[in-house]
């Protein structure tokens, strides 16, 4: 008789010692774990605790009436130890090769067979008659494991068992091989057990009972079972493996046995990756046994590995449905719904319930309870035809096109039914194969652009399907049909590969039945803006639409106006940033300005944003009495739209993402105007330009910081934006202000100001008393340093009012500090009008502009404006800082004014002076490098020292300061533009501030370079400051390259002294002596070269010296060959003399500090 299964009752109370349980069950249904409740009973555990002893009784009592508890009794009082002695060298001998054929040392002397013998042994005998075949079995399939490394392809033939293939003897076999378990654990491994059960005709069956006897060992079976499945085992089907088909079969009876394990094991097989069948086998009967539905997850678990981010578990599964389909002969065994756990069955029995589910589910009407449950189906059945290549079978391909043509409610699942069914007919057109099918199709999608609009209001989903209509119908046009598939795996959330010569069909429908390209653009511009706009809203919206119309020029084609749509979207934006808006902005800006048409032809282009529109957002934001409506002067182009306007917009409030999206509007409107103006020019067109002054007013600064901070929001439209503003407006991204912004853009410390009131009152107050009261002052302007530089702008006019007051000789170093820092704060914000206001602030007062007020245009024209400022500045170090900052960022903004009145200006006919564009460009840097080394020749000028810096000692410091920032910011200017040092030291500076740029200008070596061509120049005076500053150079810089252009200078100089007169002689080697001792200093080589030229120079000198007033007549040589002399008076000397005299003391100090210096050496 065979093994009856295990009831998952007694299982569950074993499991759980649940001793009340098992009493409850009859004597068949704990046949099995008979062998478990005898050793409970009769074995005497080390503590006995109360309920232990009574749960003992009960077991007792369970057991009173069974016969087969003597036989129990009887297998558990054999031998043991002696069994494990013979057990050990049976074991020994099996693993020695041929082991199978010699002799047994459990068993001898076997004459009548197995089966016999054992029926007539005692239970000693029948113990080891047992392990002996169960020893040879493992035997046999440790040979197979070997082999198999050399031959991969052999197969695992396991002898015939007399004994185990009659099923007279699979209990008290069964109860054998538990017994031994718990009584030899050290001998037997129960996994090894069960893998050796699996070649055996009732394997299964026998797993069951022993894992049902040590229930705390099936997560450690069931692990064992499923990872040493073979990927692939089940597959190999009829043909294959003993223990391929009954390792399945051995799981599903485990989970049976245990159904609350069930889930369990599915997932291991999942993470294993092994035995597809039974998962699939498992879920599905997991459905079957749910009666309430709370757990039938066939869609769901099926969905999930399909469509999960698993490529392991994906190809696993689609593998699998793909060898069912080709091992099923017919779509018959969808029907036949067999109980089978094998590859075929499994695939057919799981796809004949999925289409039983798609009959429920298909219907014209749609339930609303039923459409979650109908998306999911359809979801699925994409996943097998593009994922799993399944192909639908008739009756699938019916009951799909049922489904997808169903009309659901409205509601939010409803539009996403709906937008499913419509991807999936465009995913997988066999549904449209048939006539009647493909009628059907288009019937639907008709009712679906008329019921778009009342699914939108009545479901209040903002992405309704009909913006992917629309999307799809554009796609199909313009012939994307990349684009299209692009949109379908997005939608279906499943890349499914869709090949164009399958989407013929549908494209017909779409472009010839439903929507032509001039319906397309007509009800595109009538579909209403989405408000609120965002990447969080999830789906196809109306700006898909429009970006795409667009793109395909589509509104330009059938002349429809798209300005004020794209407008009214942009100002319905906010925070974060959808990602097709920024898109959105470029094909518009492109419709507007480049022209597709054919040359001779004219072609309708869009209308750009106006500057009042624009004026509009900015005005109601944080920035709205920057835009004076009363002061506005209008443009003759802003007047002509009219017709066109916005003004039934309401702003109470705009976004930052409708600020942030029209400034880069305008910043892409410039840059591609500027690109493509010769082209306008050439073919007459008339394209608006925005004013400078209105691109001053906005805050472009501040917006792109805000953009910085916000990156997860803005991250799509700050790097376009900074590329575009580092192009256009390089005087706002300069290095200096955005490191100060990261500093400025930290959040604050609480401060004991917070409570103090700001107002425009209080600042007059504190400063205008601020030498006497500098404490009132410091706390204003730490009170305005907690704040936010927006909070604080609007006292800006009113803060730079006080700029000369910071100025004076009383106010403290610390107030100066402060006021700096705020300053840069307020530089955050609107920087060009701050430094409009900083300028006219500082004007001097002295100079003949008193009554002049600087503009913008007046500092763009000239920006050596603003070094036409106090005096007292020049000694002044943080207010100095200020005005470099405004002087760095007004001569790049002259250079940019400069570079885009070239591209607003073409050179269309070579007339006049200039004959090329090359010529343009030359005359324009040369006058950038004007300005700005008339700019530096200023800044080092105020390096100076002066007669007051003499008078006052406290001004020595200042001086020192000045001087560090100036030579820190011509450091920086150095390293930007190397040429820019080379004019300066071409046109040559007091030789007084070489010590100090030398050696506060790091950057100063680069003069290396061009010093032999400063020498080459004819002027004795260049020539001098070469020779001077090579000195300081080699003073600073003792480097070989130092060296050798010192030593060029040391044979200039011997060259000339051959042939210059002696009037000029003495204009050039005077003030070069003191050169000559420093280059000596740094180079002691250079001694001897020096001293022989100093050596022919004296001697030239004495030479002349000697000839006296004969020679150095007065009528002859002029009184240029005469001194004043220093030690009498109304005496002249020869400039020889004095020239001889100082040769001499050079030589006499070379001598001291070149050649005795030991520490030179």
């Amino acid at each position: 008789m065979s093994l009856k299964p295990v009831p998952p009752h007694v299982f569950e109370a074993l499991e759980a010692l649940k001793v009340q349980d098992l009493l409850n069950c009859t004597p068949e249904e704990i046949r099995a774990i008979l062998p478990c409740l005898v050793r409970m009973a009769l074995i005497s555990p080390l503590d006995i605790p109360k309920y232990c002893a009574q749960a003992k009784k009960d077991i007792l009592t369970l057991l009173a009436g069974i016969e087969l508890v003597n036989s129990m009794v009887s297998l558990l009082s054999i031998e043991f130890h002696a069994l494990e002695h013979d057990l050990r060298k049976e074991q020994q001998m099996r693993q020695k090769p041929a082991s199978s054929r010699q002799e047994s040392f459990l068993i001898q002397n076997i004459v009548n067979g197995l089966a016999t013998e054992f029926e007539r042994s005692d239970p000693t005998r029948r113990v080891r008659l047992v392990l002996s075949e169960l020893l040879q079995m493992q035997s046999q399939i440790a040979e197979y494991n070997q082999s198999k490394l050399n031959s991969p392809n052999s197969e695992l033939t396991v002898k015939p068992s007399e004994l185990f293939d009659n099923d007279v003897y699979l209990e008290e076999i069964s109860d054998i091989i538990c017994i031994c378990l718990a009584e030899l654990p050290i001998l037997f491994n129960i996994t090894d057990v069960c893998e050796t059960l699996l070649y055996i005709n009732k394997g299964p069956s026998i797993i069951c009972w022993v894992v049902a006897n040590m229930p705390d060992s099936f997560k450690e079976v069931v692990n064992h079972l499923v990872w040493n499945a073979e990927r692939g085992e089940e597959e190999c089907g009829a043909g294959g493996g003993l223990g391929a088909r009954a390792r399945g079969r051995a799981l599903a009876q485990l989970c049976t046995m245990a159904p609350g394990h069930a889930l369990a094991v599915r997932a291991k097989c999942v993470e294993a990756c092994r035995l597809p069948a039974l998962a699939v086998s498992l879920t599905l009967d997991n459905a079957a046994a749910d009666t309430t539905g709370t757990n039938n997850d066939v869609v769901a678990f099926i969905s999930g590995l399909l469509l999960g981010s698993e490529q392991s578990a994906r190809n696993w599964l689609a593998g699998f449905l793909r060898g069912g389909q080709k091992r099923s002969r017919s779509g018959a065994a969808i029907g036949a719904g067999a109980n089978t756990v094998e590859a075929g069955g499994g695939a057919a029995r799981l796809r004949a319930e999925l289409l039983r589910r798609l009959r429920a589910a298909s219907g014209v009407n749609l339930r609303p309870a039923k459409v979650l449950e109908a998306a999911a189906l359809l979801r699925l059945y994409c996943a097998f035809r593009g994922i799993a290549g399944i192909k639908f079978h008739d009756e699938e391909v019916a009951s799909l096109i049922r489904l997808v043509t169903s009309k659901p409610s409205p509601t939010p699942a409803g539009v996403r039914f709906v937008s499913l069914s419509l991807c999936m007919i465009i995913a997988c057109p066999t549904l449209i194969a048939a006539q009647e099918h493909d009628k059907k199709a288009i019937d639907w999608i008709q009712w679906l652009v008329k019921e778009e609009a009342y699914f939108e209001s009545a479901s209040g989903v903002t992405a309704s399907f009909g913006e992917m209509l629309l999307l799809m119908a554009i796609h199909f046009h313009s012939n994307q049909l990349s684009a299209i598939c692009d949109l379908v795996c997005s939608t279906l959330g499943m890349k499914v590969p869709i090949r164009p010569n399958n989407m013929t069909r549908i494209k017909t429908i779409f472009t010839q039945d439903i929507f032509t390209e001039q319906v397309v653009t007509a009800h595109a511009v009538k579909v209403p803006v989405t408000v609120n706009l965002n990447g969080s809203i999830p789906g196809y919206l109306p700006v898909h639409c429009i970006h795409q119309l667009l793109k395909s020029r589509a509104f330009s084609k059938h002349k429809v106006p798209i300005k004020n749509w794209i407008y009214k979207q942009i100002c319905k934006s906010v925070a974060p940033l959808h990602p097709v808006l920024p898109a959105l902005v470029e094909v518009y800006v492109n419709s507007i300005l480049i022209s597709n048409a054919a040359k001779g032809t004219v072609e309708y282009v869009n209308k750009p944003i106006t500057e009042e529109e624009i004026r509009n957002v900015f005005r109601n934001s944080v920035f709205g009495a920057h835009f004076d409506t009363k002061k506005r002067v209008y443009n003759l182009a802003d007047i002509d739209d009219t017709s066109n306007s916005n003004d039934d917009i309401q702003i109470e409030k705009p976004s930052l993402t409708s600020q942030l999206l029209l400034l880069y509007y305008l910043l892409l409107y410039e840059d591609v105007r500027l690109a493509n103006t010769t082209s306008h020019m050439a073919n007459g067109k008339k394209v608006k330009c925005y004013s400078t002054a209105f691109l001053s007013e906005l805050p472009i600064k501040y917006l792109l910081h805000q953009a910085q901070s916000d990156q997860l929001s803005y991250g799509g439209l700050f790097s376009p934006l900074l590329r575009l503003l580092a192009t256009h407006f390089p005087h706002l991204s300069l290095v200096d202000d955005w490191m100060d912004d990261q500093i400025f853009g930290d959040t604050q410390n609480a401060s004991v100001y917070h409570t103090e009131t700001l107002s425009e009152m209080s600042i007059i107050e504190a400063f205008s008393g601020m030498e006497n009261n500098p404490s009132k002052a410091s706390r204003v302007i730490k009170q305005m340093l907690m704040k936010s530089p927006t909070d604080i702008w609007p006292f800006a006019e009113t803060y730079v009012h006080f700029f000369k007051t910071v100025l004076g000789d009383k106010v403290s170093r610390h107030i100066q500090e402060l006021y700096r820092q705020v300053w840069l704060r307020l530089n955050t914000v609107l920087p060009r009008s701050l430094w409009v206001m900083s300028i006219n602030a500082l004007l001097d007062i002295n100079s003949v502009s008193r009554n002049v007020t600087l503009t913008q245009e007046n500092i763009l024209v000239d920006p050596l404006q603003v070094l036409r400022c106090d005096l007292r500045v020049f000694r002044c170090g943080p207010i100095l800082k200020i005005v470099l900052r405004i002087l760095e960022a007004s001569l790049a903004a002259s250079r940019s004014q400069l570079s885009r009145h070239l591209h607003d200006k073409p050179l269309l006919e070579k007339s006049g002076q200039l004959s090329s564009d090359t010529e343009r460009e030359e005359l324009k840097n040369a006058l950038v490098a004007a300005q700005e080394s008339s700019a530096l020749q200023i800044l080092l000028e105020t390096c100076l020292e002066t007669d007051d810096d003499r008078a006052h000692p406290e001004l020595m410091w200042s001086l020192r300061e000045v001087r560090s920032i100036v030579c820190s910011f011509l450091h920086q200017i150095f390293i930007s533009e190397p040429s820019l040092a080379k004019l300066v030291h071409f046109q040559g500076y007091p030789r007084d501030l070489l010590p100090v740029t030398v050696q506060g200008i790091p950057s100063m070596h680069i003069c290396l370079d061009f010093i032999p061509e400063l020498l080459s120049q004819a002027s004795l005076e260049k020539q001098v400051f070469a020779i001077d500053l090579v000195s300081h150079l080699s003073i600073q810089y003792s480097l070989p390259k130092a060296m050798s252009i010192a030593r060029l200078c040391v044979n200039t100089l011997s060259v000339l002294l051959s042939v210059l007169p002696c009037d000029l002689r003495v204009d050039l080697f005077q003030p070069v002596l003191r050169s000559l001792v420093r280059i000596c200093t740094a180079f002691p080589p250079l001694l001897e070269e020096i001293t022989s030229l100093l050596m022919q120079l004296g001697r030239v000198c004495e030479s002349q010296a000697s000839l006296g007033h004969s020679w150095n007549d007065v009528s002859i040589s002029g009184d240029l060959a005469y001194t004043q002399s220093k030690v009498q008076e109304k005496t002249k000397v020869l400039m020889a003399e004095v020239l001889s005299r100082d040769i001499q003391n050079t030589m006499s100090e070379i001598i001291k500090k070149a050649l005795l210096d030991d520490k030179i050496y």
